[in-house]
């Protein structure tokens, strides 16, 4: 439905990139394009608020997640789930590119992609490929903290999103409906 599809980054280490997305999402689906979210470090086994409303909202918005095993805090200093979720990652960018290149969808998201990016679990080449190579009318949307100035440069809108203040920073544990 698009005829110029723009690439978009969502990064910072503020609050709200993937909300944003799938607020993107939402209006992407209501004026009736086809919207695929692709979740990166957030296994199907989450109970993600954003995630269960997509599904039971009817709208044409899909969701997939890396099937990859992956805790946020425990994985990142754990071998074996750095090593099977960087093979996951590059499989799914793969996938992702030949998707994006037939145009199977006309809003593309990925959501912590950019974080999988400075973790090391992607490469730049993967994620330059994919932007070079997808349809014209693919809108791109990649969320995550660390976005570097190479992947700014190839964006067309980049939005930082800053902490300035935040409850995790006096111990609040996240809230489910709030956080996720």
């Amino acid at each position: 439905m698009l005829e110029k599809g723009l690439v978009q980054v969502y990064t910072g280490d503020g609050k709200g990139k993937t909300t944003a997305a799938f607020g993107l999402a939402l209006r992407a689906a209501g004026q009736g394009n086809k919207v695929l979210i692709y979740q990166f470090l957030k296994p199907p086994s989450l109970e993600l608020g954003e995630r269960l409303a997509v599904e039971r909202s009817g709208l044409p918005i899909r969701v997939e997640s890396l099937e990859a095993q992956w805790h946020l805090f425990r994985s990142l200093h754990n071998e074996q789930d750095l090593a099977a979720a960087g093979a996951a990652v590059k499989d799914a960018l793969a996938r992702l590119t030949k998707l994006a290149a037939k145009k199977t969808y006309d809003v593309l998201i990925l959501d912590e992609i950019v974080f999988c990016l400075s973790l090391g679990l992607g490469r730049f080449e993967d994620v330059k490929r994919l932007i070079e190579q997808r349809d014209s009318g693919v809108e791109l949307i990649l969320t995550g903290r660390g976005a570097t100035p190479e992947l700014i440069e190839m964006a067309d809108l980049v939005t930082e999103m800053k902490k300035v203040k935040h409850p995790f920073d006096k111990g609040m544990d996240a809230r489910r409906g709030i956080e996720y």
